[in-house]
């Protein structure tokens, strides 16, 4: 796969548009539980200069990417945002075929899981698509709610189903954006891997946050040149490890051999 996303030493890289990646960063400030942001918010969020933001939120304003409320001078993403993010949807040919297998999984024992489909983008695993539970207690996540990478079942999944010289890679600028936490970052890779060889799954049982448990496989697309993840998990006091990992642990594992097709690469 490929990992030149991660936006590290590139100040000399002549190919490198630096225009470009702050504005991308201005939208990546907008995280799934608010709808609004001031430029000095942005500006806090990115770094960057104020007078910068101030030209960048203009900018994407005119390009239809954000909507400016002249009331509150707060930004909002506009439609643009939306064609895109729909049109990147459209031309994943797993999306619609997790759709199913995801009904299936919440048509389980337990009327409080939710599973979800998602993909790598850094650091971090962002949501593709989510099927809850009817009922009115289970996990609240939608589609483009991010998790953590090295902490959530998701992620763990994805680390575990990549070769040594990626999840290698993902150590190491994990470690670079956060070095006072190398133990755990170190320890939850060696637990991603262990888990996937013992279970055919990975599990995350309140290690991203207390109260939420899953369990996750990771995916690969019919060509094989990208890797997502799908979960099944819920509030930890609806739905135990030991329920998770025996009611829904070989379904999870059918369904992600269902949706890969292919060969699986063995863990390295």
């Amino acid at each position: 796969m490929d990992n030149g996303d991660e936006q590290f030493d590139l100040e000399d890289d002549r190919n490198f548009v630096t225009a470009l990646a702050r504005g991308l960063d201005v939208l990546r400030c907008f995280r799934p539980d608010e709808t609004t942001l001031t430029n000095q918010e942005i500006a806090a969020r990115t770094g960057l200069p104020k007078a910068t933001i101030s030209r960048l939120t203009y900018t994407l304003r005119k390009l239809g990417y954000l909507i400016h409320s002249e009331r509150t001078g707060t930004y909002r993403l506009g439609a643009g945002v939306l064609a895109l993010g729909y049109g990147v949807l459209a031309g994943m040919e797993i999306g619609e075929l997790a759709k199913e297998e995801m009904r299936k999984l919440c048509e389980g024992p337990n009327p409080h899981v939710t599973a979800a489909l998602g993909e790598r983008h850094r650091l971090q695993m962002v949501y593709m698509a989510v099927r809850r539970s009817n009922q009115a207690v289970s996990l609240t996540m939608n589609v483009g709610a991010r998790l953590p990478l090295f902490h959530s079942s998701m992620g763990r999944a994805a680390l575990a189903g990549m070769s040594h010289e990626e999840r290698s890679h993902m150590v190491h600028l994990a470690i670079m954006e956060k070095p006072e936490e190398e133990v755990r970052i170190r320890k939850s890779v060696e637990r991603a891997v262990e888990d996937y060889k013992r279970f055919g799954y990975a599990t995350s049982f309140g290690d991203w946050r207390s109260e939420v448990n899953g369990i996750a496989v990771p995916i690969w697309s019919l060509n094989g040149d990208r890797l997502y993840a799908m979960n099944i998990g819920g509030p930890s006091f609806l739905c135990s490890p030991e329920m998770l990992q025996k009611e829904y642990g070989s379904r999870l594992v059918e369904a992600g051999r269902a949706l890969s097709q292919q060969a699986r690469p063995g863990i390295v």
